[in-house]
């Protein structure tokens, strides 16, 4: 089967929109990149973490950052505020692996960095990314990035 955003195009502006939405509530296109990709990186889907990677770079992010990523709790090169939403992305992708939901801990780190509008981005972000990586993940025969 082919992609369903190939299927059924108009289902496309509504992701754009979305998408539009989590960019304008004041985060840094870093932080999104970066939350993006990691979640991207633990579902496995290698077709979203291409263009990923490259939408990072457009934006101004350090290859060694992105290099760093998928180790980013021993590399000193994030923020706090950026290992703030790189945990929240983690546990959020990581659902099954913890009982309960994300553990208050983890919320209040994150709240300490961003406000209501941005930790609602983050959100919107990462289960957007889970939408994503589950289309390609399902339809994709082969994958080349």
């Amino acid at each position: 089967m082919r992609n369903p955003t190939e299927v059924l195009p108009d289902a496309v502006p509504a992701l754009h929109s979305l998408l539009q939405s989590t960019r304008a509530a004041g985060l840094p296109d870093a932080t999104l990149d970066l939350v993006h990709l990691r979640t991207s990186q633990i579902n496995g889907a290698a077709a979203c973490v291409g263009p990923g990677v490259r939408g990072a770079l457009d934006h101004g992010e350090s290859e060694a950052r992105l290099h760093a990523l998928a180790a980013w709790r021993g590399a000193s090169c994030f923020t706090a505020a950026e290992r703030a939403a790189l945990a929240l992305a983690e546990h959020a992708a990581r659902l099954a692996d913890h009982p309960g939901a994300v553990p208050d801990a983890v919320w209040d780190d994150a709240a300490a960095h961003y406000d209501e509008r941005q930790l609602a981005a983050l959100v919107l972000m990462i289960g957007a990314t889970h939408l994503f990586n589950r289309l390609d993940v399902i339809t994709l025969d082969a994958i080349t990035p």
